[in-house]
């Protein structure tokens, strides 16, 4: 995915809010198959994972709505580039995840792309044997 491609105000399509981020990542990763989530860490940490392998992490604290997403590693220091608010994962390997809140640029098209393909990026590191039936995205 082309950072430019991503949409900002610009192109038509708007920065999404606070209030907005965070149930779109839900919903978009709920809607893939084989996905599951908890809180296997602490309350404040909603995890989502297909199989056991997580892809997304929801941070429910009212000071850092963000969401941290599992991305390809030139791919991701390009959105912290282009991206003032996409940010080194928390939690996770830094070079291998990033952390999104809302701002200028973020909007619904780049999060459901982000969140798809962090999705597939951990179907790709699965067995056959341990990938959902539909793994298409």
């Amino acid at each position: 995915m082309n950072v430019r491609d991503s949409g900002d105000q610009r192109s038509g399509r708007r920065s999404l809010s606070q209030r907005q981020l965070q149930p779109l990542a839900r919903e978009v990763a709920a809607s893939l198959p084989g996905v599951s989530h908890g809180r296997p860490f602490v309350e404040k940490l909603d995890v989502y994972k297909v199989g056991d392998k997580v892809f997304m992490i929801v941070t429910d604290d009212p000071d850092e709505k963000i969401i941290t997403l599992k991305a390809d590693p030139d791919h991701a220091s390009a959105l912290r580039d282009h991206f003032q608010t996409v940010t080194f994962g928390r939690y996770l390997d830094k070079g291998h995840w990033i952390s999104v809140g809302a701002g200028r640029g973020i909007t619904s098209q780049l999060i459901t792309k982000l969140v798809k393909t962090s999705y597939q990026l951990v179907i790709e590191t699965m067995s056959v044997r341990d990938r959902p039936k539909k793994d298409t995205v």
